[in-house]
């Protein structure tokens, strides 16, 4: 049997938006357009980009990149990351500004300032270094407009979580690293990280992490929470606490349904199943702990899923789900002993309904 391939790394929006901008420059400073452009990474590496096209007119040069987000199923694979530089007026520097798909701040608590184009820190500081490249080869001033679009990124973004977090008109020129490395989910934590920045800025005090899509509609109907305060963290239960930890409000509420919830309480942080499955057992201790007959307690670990723990303890009139919750809240909770942050847990049926709800606890 032959070995797994290992996976390819890719590159970031933020890449190949420097990538491009790097070529617009030069051809605009010099009349030559490079083909392939090399750029520089935060961490030293030096990859080189062929361009998908290239193209200079009276005042303006254009260059674009494909997107190649290697083996990670990234929305914005195979996009063009199109930068157009003109000259800017003397003493400017670089000024950045959103072209086609590329999307604007309105909320306060991300990166960039309200009203800005969402290009983030980090790529632009490595478009700046690529254009002070040029400007230090050719004695050019340096003054110069970088607009970055990314043809059909406003479709692509209602794929990402930017209309939550208030980034309007497109997608966000990410990276940190200016490599994606596959199925890292560095993108996932971000947009939550970026999701607690948000509801922060605006002064939301009970923000609620969701695993899915049923969880969350039943937690914002049950609590009556506005959008900017759910935050899709998905499996990442961890990833979310962690960063309130750090970055505290004054309530967090985790929701999701009985299985996920199963493997919080088994003390899981990363509920994904390649990091743990539902642990039966776990479970059979529980319904035991409820009062289940021991004869239903034996046959738990043998179940085929926990919906069918579930379905034949309430049958029973076992109840499980809040056992769970009080376990789940308790594994929570350790993440954020110290502070004076409030968590309580919510467990969901599968059509929404509720099943479990702790008190809040803090820290």
């Amino acid at each position: 049997m032959s070995e797994e391939k290992p996976l390819r790394p890719g590159w970031t929006t933020g890449t190949c938006a420097t990538a491009a901008t790097r070529a617009a420059v030069e051809a605009l400073v010099t009349g030559h357009l490079p083909d392939p452009v090399a750029v520089t990474l935060p961490g030293g590496q030096r990859p080189s980009f062929s361009l998908a096209f290239g193209e200079t007119g009276d005042g303006f040069a254009r260059a674009g990149v494909v997107k190649d987000a290697g083996d990670d199923p990234d929305v914005t694979h195979g996009a063009v990351v199109v930068a157009t530089v003109r000259p800017g007026a003397p003493g400017t520097g670089v000024t950045f500004r959103a072209g086609e798909g590329v999307g604007t701040v309105t909320r306060p608590g991300l990166p960039v300032a309200v009203g800005e184009p969402a290009i983030n820190p980090v790529p632009r500081e490595m478009m700046r270094a690529a254009i002070a490249e040029v400007c230090a080869a050719t004695g050019a001033a340096g003054d110069v407009i970088v607009e970055i679009a990314v043809p059909n990124g406003t479709a692509l973004a209602q794929k990402t979580l930017n209309p939550r977090l208030g980034i309007v008109g497109g997608l966000s020129i990410l990276g940190t690293t200016g490599i994606v490395v596959p199925f890292s989910c560095a993108a996932w934590i971000h947009a939550i990280h970026r999701g607690v920045d948000v509801a922060r800025a605006a002064g939301l005090a009970h923000i609620a992490g969701a695993t899915g899509a049923t969880s969350e509609a039943a937690i914002a109907a049950l609590d009556g929470l506005p959008e900017i305060a759910l935050i899709d963290m998905g499996d990442f239960v961890g990833g979310l606490l962690k960063y309130v930890r750090l970055h505290p409000v004054e309530r967090v509420t985790v929701a999701g349904g009985f299985a996920k919830m199963t493997k919080l309480s088994q003390g899981l942080l990363d509920l994904h199943s390649r990091s743990g499955e539902v642990d039966l057992s776990h479970l059979a201790r529980l319904a035991a702990e409820a009062g289940a007959p021991a004869g239903l307690v034996d046959a738990i670990p043998r179940a085929n899923t926990a919906l069918e723990v579930l379905q034949r303890t309430q049958a029973e009139g076992i109840d499980v789900a809040a056992l769970v919750a009080a376990r789940a809240v308790q594994t929570g909770a350790a993440q954020l002993r110290g502070t004076d942050v409030g968590l309580d847990v919510v467990v969901f049926g599968r059509k929404g309904e509720l099943l479990a709800r702790t008190p809040v606890v803090r820290g």
